[in-house]
């Protein structure tokens, strides 16, 4: 049994994360040159569900590149990590577009990412989601390096590219290449010079050691098929005071995926240790989702 885990609201988050420094490089990105799509950093599934099923997800890809956070659509049954699973979730918000039946990672598949827009980022998804909340409890300090990982459309990145600010850098990923080109489009439409996307691979964040501030991984850690071994990748990539913040949606949420794909805070807590990181659950605040925050052990205290 895992020890007890104190569980804060989003004000002893901030608190918890008050301390981490700034750096104001560039994102760095792993060696070895571009990686295969990966919008869900997870694997890539054999026909996924079309935009307009109730089940599709539609939100971050869960594994890191999880396409567009907020529910990702897709899976035909099985990533309900975003957006809408099934006649259950038919009005999610597009959070879990098709998952799978059964335990075990969902993956998902999107074909085009101008599809999933309106599932990942609809105005239901504000209410619930709370972007701005979550970014503003991150403590994030200009200058700082910040990665959306499984960041789908990027629907984060507006609010993350503020927080940083223009001597920052925030990086979107995903397994998705047609992901990753729309958020790279979308930097550009919305002259968000500070923001950058990436395809990753479903197993591997590609990050440098030591380049990261913050990793926020919104609606996707239900994606990874190796969560203790991705998390320490996660720690690696983080620099000293950095950490790693995952949203993920609770048993009782009505959006989001279908239940036997849903992953306890508690379950995200001691994974998150077992990759070498100092978990906190942050329970309260939001309608729909817990945040777990994973610290680089030995990093300052709480204050």
């Amino acid at each position: 049994m895992h020890r007890r885990l104190h569980c804060a609201t989003l004000a002893a988050l901030a608190a918890l994360l008050g301390s981490c420094s700034a750096t104001p490089d560039a994102v760095a990105p792993a060696s070895g040159g571009p990686r295969e799509p990966a919008s869900h950093a997870q694997a890539r599934h054999t026909g996924g569900a079309s935009p307009a099923d109730p089940a599709s997800h539609a939100g971050h890809a869960a594994e890191p590149g999880h396409a567009g956070h907020a529910a990702e659509p897709g899976h035909a049954g099985h990533q309900a990590e975003h957006a809408g699973h099934g006649a259950e979730h038919a009005g999610h918000g597009a959070e879990h577009a098709g998952h799978g039946d059964g335990a075990g990672p969902l993956v998902h598949r999107f074909e085009r990412a101008e599809d999933w827009v309106a599932r990942f980022e609809g105005p239901e998804r504000d209410a619930w989601q709370k972007p701005a909340s979550v970014v503003a409890a991150m403590r994030i300090a200009p200058g700082m390096r910040v990665a959306d990982l499984g960041a789908g459309t990027g629907y984060f990145l507006p609010h993350l590219s503020r927080a940083v600010g223009p001597t920052g850098a925030v990086v979107g990923l995903d397994i998705e290449q047609d992901m990753v080109r729309y958020m790279a489009e979308r930097a550009t439409r919305e002259r968000l010079a500070n923001v950058t996307a990436r395809q990753v691979k479903p197993d591997d964040p590609g990050l440098e050691p030591g380049s990261v501030d913050r990793i926020l991984v919104v609606d996707t850690w239900h994606h990874i098929p190796d969560r203790p071994a991705y998390a320490a990748k996660l720690k690696a990539a983080l620099r000293p005071d950095g950490a790693v913040v995952v949203v993920d949606f609770t048993d009782a949420a009505r959006q989001g995926p279908p239940k036997e794909h849903r992953i306890p805070a508690e379950a995200v807590a001691a994974e998150l240790r077992a990759g070498g990181l100092s978990p906190q659950i942050v329970a309260e605040d939001l309608p729909e989702q817990y945040i777990v925050v994973g610290k680089r052990a030995g990093a300052s205290a709480p204050r």
